[in-house]
């Protein structure tokens, strides 16, 4: 438990939150001190989500005290956290994709004109064009929507919009989830310029290297408590993980499996306009290969053609060697292929849904018999996922939306297992999800590929790609710049594929 401090802008103490027989905060603390970037971590379900449910004023602890700035507050409410000089960025962005730019900055800021009712839009807009330069370097057109931008730009326009309010402590959950190494550096600058500025930062994430980097002190939650308050640049990664899990995880992948099989899948000369062109790849029965290249390399669009979301204009598939030309998601399932999507909120699970209905939604067929459903097979599918994937949850009745957000990313995954296809596609299968999980994810793609299944994981995390695939693909513009064995490829030469793009470079670093 931390004690006080004069320098202490933010105290949580003995904070318990009690959801039905649910314990998510069992007299957590945390104190932050002014100017400082505080770290957060915890496995899923270690009760991060509920303490910034708690500050935000979206719930109301059980028990405990809150102090901002040495004074006590009782039931905070979101307006209140506002006044209070608080601002709260969360994983999902709370945007509107039809919104433009200046209607997503402007719609919830309180700026009034002179008279008192009008929006002075002038001021907001130099003012929005001041932060966006000052802590971005960037410049946004103010008509565009928000659905048109970049993944990093609508970052822009939420951290901007809470930055319109002059807040003197801004909360970031997982900032970075998804976006690539250039795009995290350019926050990382942005929250140095607001360090320097006197903002005090909390900063949330599963990615123990940039908490390492960005961080001064560190918070370690483990079962709803706080276990510790570190030094984050003279913490080791092993350490922080050891805290988060009370003991060692081991290796965080498992070792590759047995030689790969016939084809399963064979490409060529596959095009989509707008994402790739001209791509040949082939993936093999028990083959586990990455797919990996910055946003808008095309590896988001090959995902979306292999599995009948959009069509190819040139080039041919063929799966166990029949010509394979998918124009709808039914068609594929058809085919053996099951995708696992990165945005688990709109499309991996219904969040009102029970668990065992998530886990069974794409599988149904399998669980029916004369047209009713086998209620005893469903549940013990269902807890059999539950127990493999350590899904933090009472019972498989529960809704998903009771779950934090990497428990819903494993429900998701599990949804699309249970169908048992023949080749999975995963899109950034471990987004938001802590070390001691990706380590159960990964054991179980390996043993998918080690009983015959084929596997293409499409991710952004250059550490999961080489540490997980048996071969890595390479994309850069829409074209393949490296296809060979992870083994064979050291970091720096992935990296440089990947920020690089020059195929001969690529396929040199690859041979050295």
């Amino acid at each position: 438990m931390p004690t006080g401090s004069d320098d202490a802008v933010l105290e949580l103490t003995g904070l318990v939150k009690q959801y039905g027989p649910v314990r998510a905060l069992g007299g957590a603390s945390l104190l932050v001190r002014r100017g400082e970037v505080h770290g957060l971590i915890g496995q899923n379900g270690a009760g991060k989500s509920t303490m910034i449910k708690i500050l935000s004023g979206l719930e109301r602890a059980d028990e405990g005290e809150i102090r901002i700035s040495g004074e006590r507050v009782e039931g905070l409410t979101p307006a209140e956290v506002l006044t209070r000089g608080i601002g709260v960025i969360y994983q999902d962005r709370m945007t509107i994709s039809s919104f433009t730019v200046e209607e997503a900055l402007f719609y919830a800021t309180p700026a009034l004109s002179a008279n008192g009712v009008t929006v002075n839009r002038r001021a907001l807009r130099r003012k929005a064009d001041e932060i966006i330069d000052r802590y971005f370097g960037v410049r946004l057109p103010r008509n565009a929507l928000l659905r048109d931008l970049t993944t990093a730009e609508q970052q822009v326009v939420h951290i901007t919009r809470t930055l319109l309010l002059d807040p003197r402590i801004v909360i970031l959950d997982e900032p970075t989830a998804a976006l690539a190494r250039k795009e995290v550096e350019s926050l990382f600058r942005g929250i140095e310029a607001m360090r320097r500025d006197g903002i005090t930062v909390v900063y949330i994430s599963h990615y123990l290297r940039e908490i390492q980097e960005i961080c001064d002190r560190i918070t370690v939650l483990r079962n709803g408590r706080d276990v510790a308050t570190l030094d984050a640049r003279t913490t080791s990664i092993a350490a922080m993980t050891e805290l988060m899990i009370g003991g060692a995880i081991g290796s965080l992948f498992p070792d590759h499996g047995r030689e790969a099989g016939a084809p399963v899948l064979v490409a060529r000369r596959l095009s989509r306009r707008h994402g790739f062109h001209d791509v040949d790849l082939v993936v093999r029965r028990g083959e586990i290969v990455g797919v990996t290249g910055l946003i808008g390399s095309g590896i988001k669009e090959l995902a979306r053609v292999l599995f009948g979301l959009d069509q190819a204009d040139g080039g041919t598939m063929e799966i166990d060697g029949a010509a394979y030309a998918p124009h709808s998601p039914r068609e594929a399932l058809a085919a053996g292929l099951a995708l696992v999507p990165e945005d688990r909120r709109t499309q991996g699970v219904g969040l009102p849904l029970s668990l065992r209905e998530n886990i069974v939604l794409a599988s149904l067929d399998r669980f029916s018999r004369f047209g009713f459903m086998r209620r005893r097979a469903e549940t013990e599918r269902a807890r059999g996922f539950i127990a493999s994937l350590r899904i933090k949850a009472p019972d498989e009745t529960v809704p998903a939306a009771s779950l934090s957000g990497g428990n819903q990313q494993k429900v998701a995954i599990a949804k699309w297992l249970c169908r048992e296809a023949a080749l999975y596609v995963l899109d950034e299968p471990t987004v938001g999800i802590d070390v001691s999980a990706k380590a159960e994810i990964y054991r179980l793609l390996r043993d998918l590929a080690d009983a015959g299944r084929s596997l293409i994981v499409v991710s952004s995390d250059l550490d999961e790609v080489k540490g997980l695939a048996d071969r890595v693909v390479v994309f850069h513009r829409g074209a393949v710049v490296l296809d060979a064995p992870s083994a064979a490829i050291s970091p720096s030469g992935l990296l440089a594929a990947v920020v690089g793009g020059r195929a001969e470079e690529a396929h040199d670093l690859a041979r050295h």
